[in-house]
């Protein structure tokens, strides 16, 4: 039986899961898929972390109640003496900073004086941010729209309002200066952050980390904020204060001037209308840059080059080690995989403010588990179908299926296994085979071995170990334990003999054969690239020399005294004698199968002459010996064991015994 080496293959099939994992990783980079990852990765960061409070910013809302309460059209511009009102309240309440998220260009023209008085608010105030419009036009260009000249000379600091959603309308990055600094920033500044103070900072790539899902900033609306009672002093003080729309249409998810969040993609819909949107305001999103600068938690991503190599080990580590798994050792790794890369990315994410798009690592991992259990499903698929095929030349249809389930016979090593051991051989097959043509004696030996083993050793469940030249050997017990293997064995001597007579060149072809219980080593020997799964052993030996002695006694069966005695009476046997067999220094008692119980009456009167003919021969009285041998060959005409003992008696009839005479014939021939 041939080893299935599968090293090389698995090696070539694990540097090709490496290439084909880490190929898919920057594949995907360098696609759309790419980007829905890296947008999803970022998502998931934020929904696995939770919420995190941030309380130094206060929203307040132009929203629908507001418009109810002071009796407005939501299609009408705001009267501006109404945000005079609103900054000398959070004047005096202690707020920080008090930033507009609304964009005025132009003069109030149906309420006069209301300019004005907005003007004069922020003046005395010294604390309001104005928002304008910077809208990049191509090739470096922006077209800036700021407030007009009066609210613009009375306010601290203008900002842009500009924030570039992804395709899926989150913020994701901090709006850099382009020309102008962004609202969040013009804040930041404003209140002498550390980081608006360093040069060269207002256009660094920065990520928004968000603190919440939607509406998860403090907030009020405008007309309640506008009343102590309703809003107290201690809301604003030393906060700063973010005034925007938040103006909804008909149906919750219908918006304006609202981004998705990166919350919006994990709740359902009835949450979001109890918490207040799947959508965040334009201005809640100012704010939580604005938090992001002050706070210093802004997150950061790895460059791209550290994304790529990470891509590639991570490529490579589980491409080139799951396929040298079994698919469930597989599963577990990479699910273990899958967990460790969201660990790492929440940790990172956690402690350090980092992201990275490590979807794309568990997809990775996902193909380099996808390509591990289908290689190894197809190469278990082979390797059975192979097995399969090399054991139906040593077991029987039933044995095959049972162990092609159970690979184990294709292990190194063996064990010590009582074994009933089978020899067969063709009478006179080198003068039979003599003159034959090289394909006619093929067929011919093909026929006979598809004979002999499917319908005689197979048929009882033996193990067929090896042809050598004509002669089969076999065993029962295993590799399956079988409690009745010595009677299985001499079973199929019986097919054997049973079988419809083959001619070799026209002449009869007989079949003799040996069969010994004992214990032998069994397994698989031999080198690395090859192994049979036979047996070996003295006891071996021995049956080979029982098939031997058919030769010399003249029968077609002979099984030793061990064999004998695990069978019993279930078979009809009679002794043949003691014999000492080349190679042996003792003794064995052979018996010849006669037949099946059913042939113990018609044997029964040559039997009980020949037993008594070599109970003579054995006791040392020749002559009487002689006289019963040929009283036997009168009842059996031609019977082997008798010619061949009239033949030993005559040999000792011309030779002097040499010592005591023992009974046992000792033979120096195979």
């Amino acid at each position: 039986m041939k080893l299935s080496l599968t090293s090389n293959r698995t090696l070539l099939a694990a540097v090709f899961g490496a290439a084909l994992a880490a190929g898919t990783g920057l594949l995907i980079i360098l696609t759309a898929l790419g980007g829905a990852l890296e947008r999803s990765s970022y998502n998931a960061s934020h929904y696995l972390r939770g919420r995190i409070r941030a309380s130094e910013a206060v929203l307040i809302y132009l929203d629908e109640p507001t418009y109810k309460a002071v009796g407005r059209p939501l299609n009408e511009p705001w009267d501006r003496s109404l945000h005079a009102k609103l900054i000398d309240r959070l004047a005096s309440a202690g707020a920080s900073v008090i930033v507009f998220d609304i964009v005025i260009t132009d003069p109030m023209t149906n309420r006069p004086g209301a300019d004005e008085r907005f003007a004069e608010a922020m003046k005395r105030s010294g604390r309001v941010i104005l928002a304008a419009d910077n809208v990049d036009q191509g090739n470096g260009v922006y077209k800036i729209s700021r407030p007009f000249d009066l609210l613009y000379d009375s306010a601290a600091g203008v900002g842009s309002a500009e924030m570039i959603p992804d395709a899926d309308s989150v913020i994701r990055l901090h709006t850099p200066e382009a020309q102008l600094p962004s609202l969040s920033w013009a804040a930041a500044d404003f209140l002498k952050a550390d980081i608006a103070q360093r040069s060269g900072e207002s256009t660094a790539v920065r990520w928004v980390q968000y603190y919440g899902r939607a509406a998860s900033l403090p907030a009020v609306s405008y007309h309640l904020a506008l009343d102590p009672a309703n809003s107290p002093d201690e809301m604003f003080r030393g906060k700063a204060v973010f005034v925007g729309g938040r103006l909804f249409t008909k149906m919750i998810t219908e918006r304006k001037d609202e981004y998705a969040n990166p919350y919006s993609f994990w709740i359902q819909r009835q949450d979001a209308v109890k918490w207040g949107g799947f959508f965040s305001p334009g201005v809640e999103v100012q704010a939580t840059m604005f938090l992001n600068l002050i706070r210093g938690d802004w997150l950061r991503r790895p460059a791209v080059r550290m994304e790529w190599l990470v891509v590639i080990i991570t490529g490579i580590v589980f491409g080139f080690g799951l396929v040298r798994l079994r698919p469930f050792a597989a599963t577990g790794v990479a699910l273990a995989g899958m967990a460790i890369i969201a660990g790492v990315a929440h940790l990172l994410f956690m402690k350090w403010q980092m992201w990275f798009p490590w979807l794309i690592l568990t997809v990775q991992v996902g193909v380099a588990h996808g390509w591990s259990v289908l290689f190894n499903s197809v190469q278990f698929y082979v390797q059975k179908r192979v097995m399969e095929n090399t054991l139906s030349m040593y077991l029987s249809p039933k044995l095959v299926r049972k162990f092609a389930r159970h690979p184990r016979l294709l292990q190194p090593g063996a064990e010590k296994q009582t074994l009933t051991i089978v020899f067969t051989d063709i009478e006179n097959f080198t003068s039979l085979s003599q003159g034959m043509d090289s394909d006619e004696l093929a067929d011919f030996m093909n026929h006979y071995f598809q004979n002999i083993v499917t319908n005689c050793i197979h048929a009882a469940d033996g193990t067929v170990v090896k042809y050598i030249g004509d002669a089969v050997f076999a065993f029962w017990n295993a590799p399956e334990a079988q409690a009745d293997h010595a009677l299985r064995a001499c079973e199929a001597a019986l097919h054997v003999r049973g079988m419809d007579p083959m001619k070799m060149r026209g002449t009869p072809v007989r079949t003799r054969m040996g069969i010994h219980t004992g214990e032998a080593n069994v397994g698989n020997f031999g080198s690395f690239e090859r192994v049979d799964y036979t047996a070996l052993g003295e006891n071996v030996n021995l049956a080979s020399r029982l098939e031997g002695l058919n030769k010399f006694v003249g029968t077609d069966c002979l099984i030793s005294a061990d064999t004998r005695a695990l069978i019993g009476d279930r078979l009809m046997t009679r002794r043949v004698g003691l014999f000492t067999l080349k190679g042996f220094d003792k003794s064995v008692e052979v018996f010849e199968i006669v037949g099946r119980p059913d042939s113990a009456e018609p044997t029964k009167k040559w039997r009980e002459a020949f037993a008594e003919a070599l109970g003579a021969y054995e006791g040392g009285h020749f002559e009487l010996a002689a006289m019963a041998f040929r009283g036997v060959l009168e009842l059996k005409p031609g019977d082997g064991p008798t010619q061949f003992y009239l033949g030993r008696l005559e040999d000792l009839s011309k030779e002097p015994l040499e010592g005591d005479w023992t009974g046992v014939t000792l033979l120096r021939e195979k």
